[in-house]
């Protein structure tokens, strides 16, 4: 580690060091290294679906091994932090090969695997901190026994990685609300104290994004695939466990639940109790109001970044 190698540059320096470097390794890997990605086919079920055929698809897999080394490099990793960090390759690495596959896994496989990254994930947390969390606005911290701390750290686990998966359709959306949300976890943490180590992931991931985000924007160049988005709602759940307090997941990442996760609440409804209460509500909501509504691509990312500043920006103001 440049840590350890170096004692002239004290910590802060080193982990600014480590962020620029991530961002310029990021882009030149984007810039130049996307010829080993697949190609998008055009996902003729998507809007718009065909305008992305025969670009780059799975630029997550670059970014977020782009990120694993430059931690490795740049921070003092833990046992705990290397655990997370190689969940984190394994989430990336199942969207990856989803990517590359020509017939696309199903719904199912995709899903198991998720749920045995999330539970290896839930169990390493608690194995290494507590089952006591803070709520809200509340005193007094809560404290569960470690079986049921776990079942619901792997449910928030999971549906982290799907709403930020469904919510990769449009260019920069779900890089833009990303990074959003990972600022503002950075907010919450340090202020509750979250360890600095932590905190400094959270900007090298943002950092990386923000590159990935220059080749991103309307009109796209490539995209993150299942590589980037199911390895990123991984991330920021992980992220949001370590602030001490799961439930701010939700304030903090409520355009990302909103619009990926309401797919998932109608698949459910309809597969499950047969009902079909949201049957003239387009999902993904991007979808919705891309064709209901007659948004663009750019209105789209814009007012939904807006509305989730503001609820970032609130929930920060009441927790100060």
């Amino acid at each position: 580690m440049i840590t350890l190698l170096n004692t002239h540059l004290d910590y802060r320096t080193t982990a600014l060091i480590g962020i620029l470097f991530t961002y310029a390794v990021t882009f030149l890997l984007l810039k130049f290294g996307t010829g080993i990605l697949p190609r998008d086919g055009g996902r003729a079920f998507a809007h718009d679906g065909k305008l992305s055929q025969g670009k780059p698809r799975g630029a997550g897999f670059l970014f977020i091994l782009t990120f694993s080394i430059s931690t490795l490099l740049f921070l003092p990793i833990t046992t705990e932090e290397l655990i997370y960090i190689i969940m984190l390759l394994a989430a990336m690495l199942t969207g990856f090969l989803d990517d590359c596959s020509k017939n696309p896994w199903g719904e199912l496989k995709k899903g198991l695997l998720d749920f045995a990254i999330a539970l290896m994930t839930a169990i390493t947390y608690v194995n290494f901190n507590s089952s006591t969390f803070e709520v809200p606005f509340i005193s007094n911290p809560v404290t569960l026994p470690p079986v049921l701390f776990v079942i619901l750290a792997t449910v928030l686990i999971w549906v982290s990685i799907n709403v930020t998966n469904c919510s990769d359709g449009v260019d920069g959306l779900s890089g833009t609300l990303s990074v959003i949300t990972l600022l503002t976890v950075f907010g919450i943490g340090k202020i509750k104290g979250m360890d600095p180590n932590d905190t400094y992931m959270l900007l090298i991931m943002v950092s990386c994004i923000m590159s990935y985000l220059w080749f991103n924007a309307t009109p796209s160049l490539m995209m993150m695939g299942d590589a980037g988005s199911r390895a990123l709602g991984f991330f920021i759940a992980i992220a949001i466990l370590k602030t001490g307090s799961p439930l701010l997941y939700i304030p903090a990442a409520f355009m990302l639940i909103l619009d990926g996760g309401l797919g998932l609440i109608k698949l459910s409804l309809i597969r499950f109790l047969k009902l079909h209460i949201l049957k003239n509500t387009i999902t993904p909501i991007h979808d919705h109001v891309r064709k209901r509504l007659g948004w663009s691509n750019t209105q789209v990312v814009f007012k939904f970044a807006i509305v989730q500043v503001l609820i970032s920006f609130t929930l920060i103001w009441l927790l100060l």
